[in-house]
């Protein structure tokens, strides 16, 4: 039976709380949804959300209707328990969801009875090998942040600050309730590839919270756009229904989400910091925050080289590092050891933890040197994969890699646009051929070069290739186009799982723009005229057009085989003359047949 339009008016404004039995009614209408939170990344799962679910059958228009009135009837506890109960019930039988963190949201007006309700919370998910994050957003009182949010991190459970940006009093829950992630609110995430001051913001809070030592979630993503922005800020997590909408079978949530990780324009660049952190890695074997203080000076003084100890909870999970430096003045006095072991003097190693930076081992080299500058008394910067400690990264280390990273990335780049270069072009085109997935390759070369480069000098010309190629990057509007530049004026882009028909869409405003943005690097009278005079190869002076740009596409079809890069180049070099001669300056053509756009 659903409750009245009344009734449910009169519970969402707090004036008449519901009956036991229709309270009964209510809970039994409840059911949970689970959505997953992701490595922004990788694409892993690396926790899940539990969700309300069941209130319309309940007779409520909105979930925070329902909690309003569970709110005027003193039922906010049983509510979250019933929530909990059912999705315990749902997990129980569902081993996908195997190591994953759960978040659970918890309503600030539960009160005093949070910490029992955290207790039973941990009783029903006994058999969970990850943690419990438990979400919040505000306490009753200011003054009872350290009392309210204590239960929710002990026995190696994490503490997760919600609606991060639009909450009251976020920057002090911030500070004082220390939480282990951040979650910022969808407000500030909602178009940010189109708003300059939310991506200003977003950033530097992403910087604060690696700083602190603590993860930043993106919530509310609901856009390829918007996920790229986040990623380039260093973003660690995200949810939202470009990644998954919330389901109600938790089973049917896979490990990964593929068309994360395929957006990736750098794989391979990724794959070597990874390797480069991974050789640079110090695997110091954590401690345990619980781990005694005598046991603590046992392994400063057995590994007297290492400066600090990283420090992970019951889970395995970072909490910061505790310094040698200290625990000096204890370490050096004579009756410092004992007295600080004494379990009466109350002093543990979790007054020795400092917060310590912390990065995936799959984030970019420079993301991480940023995270480390940020903070000027960092140590170093704690390694993790998939959040389970991995090593410990030193200051040196990280200037080490980074001055490797800087090499290569000089050697692969052209040194004038800094795009990849014909090194990192084959590369690209060989795992087109060997994933056999289709896609759109473009050989683009500027028109009349030489003589304007003759006339006007080789700065002009250079800038006339910068030009071009920061064309070709705002033109970039997803991680599916790879672009490079192959030397001199001759450019290369390759769309990834993108239809010939949409790379020409794409490829022809940007011939069309250079061709207007060009003429500023002329005189007066070459634009009016809309040519130059200038020799040619032969040495004659001849009438050149003003600069323009020619492309050649061909397609690789799904499940090409027995395709080489010889065949490509040879096959794009063959129809430059033709793209030149196209009124549209733009020739598609494929391994089997030419087609001139029209």
């Amino acid at each position: 039976m659903k409750i009245s339009a009344y009734e449910e008016i009169f519970a969402s404004r707090h004036l008449t709380p519901l009956s036991k039995e229709r309270w009964r009614k209510v809970m039994a209408k409840l059911d949970a949804a689970f959505q997953p939170i992701v490595n922004l990344d990788t694409g892993q799962r690396f926790g899940v959300e539990i969700l309300v679910r069941g209130w319309e059958d309940a007779g409520f228009p909105s979930v925070e209707a329902l909690i309003e009135a569970c709110a005027a009837g003193d039922m906010l506890a049983e509510f979250e328990l019933t929530v909990r109960r059912v999705a315990a019930e749902k997990l129980t039988e569902s081993p996908l969801v195997g190591n994953s963190a759960l978040f659970f949201n918890l309503d600030e007006r539960v009160g005093d009875q949070a910490e029992e309700l955290q207790k039973d919370t941990r009783k029903l998910f006994k058999g969970l090998s990850g943690p419990i994050v438990t979400e919040i957003h505000s306490v009753p009182g200011l003054n009872d942040v350290d009392r309210w949010a204590r239960p929710a991190k002990q026995r190696g459970n994490l503490l997760a600050l919600d609606c991060y940006g639009t909450a009251p009093n976020g920057m002090r829950m911030l500070t004082e309730a220390d939480p282990d992630i951040i979650k910022i609110d969808r407000q500030c995430i909602t178009d940010i590839d189109a708003d300059a001051q939310k991506r200003t913001m977003v950033a530097q809070l992403i910087t604060m919270v690696h700083t602190l030592g603590k993860l930043a979630v993106a919530v509310g993503i609901e856009t390829e756009r918007e996920l790229l922005v986040l990623r380039e800020m260093g973003c660690d997590l995200a949810q939202g229904f470009f990644i998954q909408a919330p389901v109600e079978d938790p089973s049917s949530l896979p490990e990964g989400y593929p068309h994360l990780a395929e957006s990736l324009p750098d794989r391979p660049r990724r794959q070597a910091d990874q390797a480069r952190i991974q050789e640079r890695l110090d695997p110091a074997l954590p401690i345990n925050i619980e781990t005694p203080m005598d046991v603590v000076f046992q392994r400063l003084a057995k590994d007297n080289e290492r400066f600090c100890i990283p420090v992970v909870d019951a889970l395995g999970w970072p909490v910061g590092i505790v310094r040698e430096r200290d625990l000096r003045a204890f370490v050096y006095s004579a009756y410092g050891k004992e007295l600080i072991s004494s379990k009466s003097y109350g002093r543990t190693l979790r007054n020795f933890v400092v917060r310590c930076p912390i990065a995936d081992v799959s984030t970019p080299l420079d993301q991480i040197l940023a995270i480390y500058a940020s903070n000027e008394e960092s140590d170093g910067v704690l390694i993790t994969d998939r959040m389970q400690y991995l090593g410990f990264l030193t200051a040196g280390s990280i200037i080490r890699a980074t001055h490797e990273r800087m090499i290569a990335q000089a050697r692969e780049e052209n040194p004038l646009t800094k795009l990849p270069g014909n090194d990192l072009i084959v590369e690209f085109l060989s795992a087109c051929l060997g994933s056999g997935d289709c896609a759109v390759l473009v050989y683009i070369d500027l028109d009349n070069f030489k003589p304007f480069n003759d006339t006007y000098g080789f700065r002009q010309g250079d800038r006339a290739i910068l030009m071009f190629a920061e064309l070709m990057r705002e033109a970039a509007k997803s991680d599916r186009w790879f672009l490079g530049h192959i030397g001199g004026d001759d450019f290369f882009i390759g769309f990834q799982n993108m239809t010939q028909a949409d790379a020409v869409a794409a490829v022809q405003p940007l011939l069309a723009r250079f061709a207007t943005n060009v003429e500023s690097l002329y005189d007066a009278e070459a634009r009016e005229r809309r040519c130059i005079q200038a020799r040619d190869r032969e040495g004659n002076s001849k009438t050149f057009p003003l600069l323009t740009a020619s492309a050649v596409l061909v397609e690789l079809p799904p499940g090409h085989e027995e395709v080489t890069i010889d065949a490509i180049s040879t096959l794009l070099a063959a129809k430059k003359k033709d793209a030149k001669a196209s009124p549209s300056k733009l020739v598609i053509t494929s391994l089997r047949q030419t087609v001139e756009a029209e």
